[in-house]
């Protein structure tokens, strides 16, 4: 995502590219062609091309009137995004926070009867969290056109979830499959070529897998589960400093996949038309002469055209997806877990299911959204509306501006078009164009975030309150917490007059603070 003010800030290729001049300059250079013919008829010949600009001024005010709609209308949908998309952070910062704090950590296990360990029960805790961070994952997935949970980023969240229905996996069979994994699958046959070092199996620190678990598939060759894990993952805290190359999914978990992984973020390739786009018409005339040579299998996403002949930008098609959904439904089941084994207060719990409720109404204004462009009717009409405006524009405009008719009509196809192709562009704000929402880096803040609220050690509260790190009275007593609880002779902990003398403490310390903080 661009976001830096073109006025103060340094031009280059990929800010051009952000702009819509690559979508626009046919239209400009067709309607400025108009104009020079015009001009030149109008110059040259006893014929004048001209008439009178009565309409010019009405119609002008209506075009500019219905575009400033459009692009505001589009604005709000992209606005609208972007709130949406800080729900999801909210919601998974409250879910994240009902379970590692509220949970208890210390439990016992009703079936058994014994304490469960401290590392089973944060075992259980962290992996529910990472389902959290995953939702957010597969809801950028699914924005994008992306079904199915086979990406760098997704799989290694969701790979230790349930696959089949009712049987153990060495006796089950497709059709015991759940929805997810089952159309996963089935997408993942349509990116065979994708690139992957990884397989089904969790691997440990020595390379070796868990037993019991599928085989690799024969695309990896001979390369040792050893060589995988250090190839991917063993590189040293020195190394990674080093690297040059932003790859955050080297902090998530180890794991094989049965399917190709496909890159967390696998935006169209780009080539020297997308920065200048008026070298496509070279392209179109040298292709008939060039021979055809057989392109390697890619990914759907990647080997689509992105863009027409003229560079304009070719809008992904939509796909279902239910990975959001079953990621909701694992949580609402924990929850449900947590109730009939009675570790969750009830207020707790409507919290929780509060906050899953969020979520999804949040994945299904998104896909509103994405699914619901202007009516075309409206979009035709506008676009064929300004279109005859620019077309006869040097007709009405000849008399007073002679040559000058051509770059004015240049500039106002470019002004109209401009704004015109603005509000197409942001509707959808969901995909890799450089005017989009920045999508991976909200999932990495979530991520960032959900991990600090596991890093916090939920301490009691005496441990850390009457120590010499607090004055919670200042400024009107800056004693620490420990000397005034080590001085039993102070009037703080006399029986009749202890509250009444630390009220009035904390009224002296609103007085200085008043005092203090008011400029004079």
């Amino acid at each position: 995502m661009v976001a830096h003010n073109p006025l103060f800030a340094s031009w280059s290729l990929r800010k051009f590219k952000a702009t819509v001049i690559n979508d626009i300059w046919p239209e400009v250079l067709f309607f400025s062609g108009v104009a020079a013919m015009v001009s030149l008829v109008s110059d040259l010949t006893s014929h004048k091309l001209s008439f009178s600009s009565a309409m010019l001024t009405v119609l002008g005010t209506v075009l500019g009137l219905v575009i400033s709609f459009r692009t505001s209308s589009a604005y709000e949908r992209y606005m609208e995004g972007r709130k949406l998309w800080t729900a999801i952070a909210l919601a998974s910062r409250n879910i994240a926070q009902v379970i590692w704090i509220h949970v208890p950590f210390e439990r016992i296990d009703k079936k058994t009867g014994q304490r469960r360990s401290n590392l089973e029960v944060v075992i259980e805790k962290k992996s529910m969290i990472n389902l959290v961070q995953a939702y957010a994952v597969s809801v950028k997935h699914l924005l994008r056109g992306e079904a199915g949970v086979y990406y760098e980023d997704l799989y290694p969240l969701v790979c230790f979830l349930p696959r089949y229905a009712s049987h153990a996996p060495e006796n089950a069979s497709e059709e015991d499959m759940l929805p997810m994994w089952r159309a996963s699958a089935m997408d993942a046959q349509k990116h065979r070529a994708a690139h992957t070092l990884t397989s089904s199996r969790p691997l440990s620190r020595s390379g070796t897998a868990n037993e019991g678990s599928p085989e690799p598939e024969k695309e990896l060759g001979q390369i040792s589960e050893d060589q995988i894990y250090h190839s991917l993952r063993g590189r040293s805290r020195e190394a990674l400093k080093k690297a040059r190359k932003f790859d955050p999914e080297m902090a998530l978990p180890v794991v094989y996949s049965e399917h190709p992984l496909q890159p967390a973020r696998n935006p169209p390739k780009e080539s020297i038309f997308d920065y200048l786009p008026f070298l496509r018409v070279f392209k179109i005339l040298v292709a008939p002469f060039r021979r055809s040579k057989p392109k390697p299998e890619l990914p759907t996403s990647a080997s689509a055209a992105t863009r027409s002949f003229t560079g304009k930008r070719l809008r992904p098609e939509a796909v279902d997806s239910n990975v959001p959904l079953e990621i909701t439904l694992f949580l609402s089941n924990y929850l449900a877990w947590l109730l009939k084994n009675g570790q969750l207060q009830p207020a707790l719990a409507s919290a929780f299911v509060t906050a899953i409720s969020s979520l999804q109404d949040t994945v299904t204004n998104l896909d509103r959204i994405r699914n619901t462009p202007l009516p075309f009717a409206y979009q035709a009409h506008l676009r064929i509306s300004l279109w005859i405006y620019l077309f006869f524009l040097p007709f009405q405009v000849w008399s007073s501006f002679g040559y000058l008719t051509i770059p004015g009509t240049a500039f106002a196809s470019f002004l109209l078009l401009g704004f015109l192709e603005i509000g197409q562009e942001i509707e959808n704000p969901f995909n890799y164009d450089l005017n989009d929402l920045d999508l991976d880096s909200f999932c990495l803040q979530i991520q960032r975030e959900l991990h600090e609220i596991t890093a916090h050690s939920c301490p009691d509260p005496d441990e850390f309150l009457f120590t010499a790190w607090n004055q919670p009275f200042a400024p009107g007593d800056r004693r620490t917490a420990e000397e005034m609880m080590n001085d039993v002779n102070h009037s703080y902990h006399g029986p009749d007059t202890g509250m009444h003398s630390i009220r009035r403490t904390l009224l002296k310390s609103w007085w200085d603070v008043d005092e203090i903080t008011r400029q004079k």
